[in-house]
């Protein structure tokens, strides 16, 4: 009988505690559901910047692929007013050679090599002129220091030919 009662108050001791854990998960419930509410908010604003990021990156990167498409003729002429430059410094910035090759003419764009993976630069470069005369000039620039290093001017010329 002793065991009987014993069973008995344990019972009712466990509908006594199960009742306190159903208030505390009732509680918790609700606390999580709120958070899951905040969250949710959250990633749907995340996702509106998302698609306004995207929709600028395709609105910029479409008219910049427009400007860079080039026809055979547009990409011969613009390699005939452009030298290859060698041995150039890594931190060596388009500002720069812009510098060192003003004397020869008028630069119109300076476009240094970058390795893919790292985002560092690969030691060479290319400087387009806005004149033949300019690119003509600037070959006489080889041997010539830049940032303490003996760079190597000469004419650029195009993989698919060679």
């Amino acid at each position: 009988m002793a065991d009987e009662e014993q069973l008995k108050l344990d019972d009712e001791e466990l509908i006594s505690n199960s009742g306190l854990s159903e208030t505390i998960d009732e509680h918790d419930l609700s606390s999580i559901e709120a958070q899951m509410a905040e969250l949710e908010e959250e990633q749907k604003k995340l996702k509106q910047i998302q698609s306004d990021l995207q929709g600028t990156m395709n609105m910029s990167s479409g008219s910049q692929s427009n400007l860079s498409v080039q026809s055979a003729e547009e990409k011969a002429e613009s390699d005939s007013k452009s030298v290859y430059v060698g041995n150039v410094d890594y931190a060596t910035t388009a500002e720069d050679l812009e510098r060192h090759f003003h004397g020869c003419g008028s630069v119109h764009r300076v476009t240094i090599l970058c390795d893919k993976f790292t985002g560092h630069p690969k030691g060479f470069a290319y400087v387009e002129f806005a004149e033949k005369e300019g690119m003509q000039n600037a070959l006489a620039m080889t041997d010539s220091l830049l940032k303490g290093r003996q760079i190597k001017v000469c004419f650029k010329t195009n993989k698919a030919q060679n």
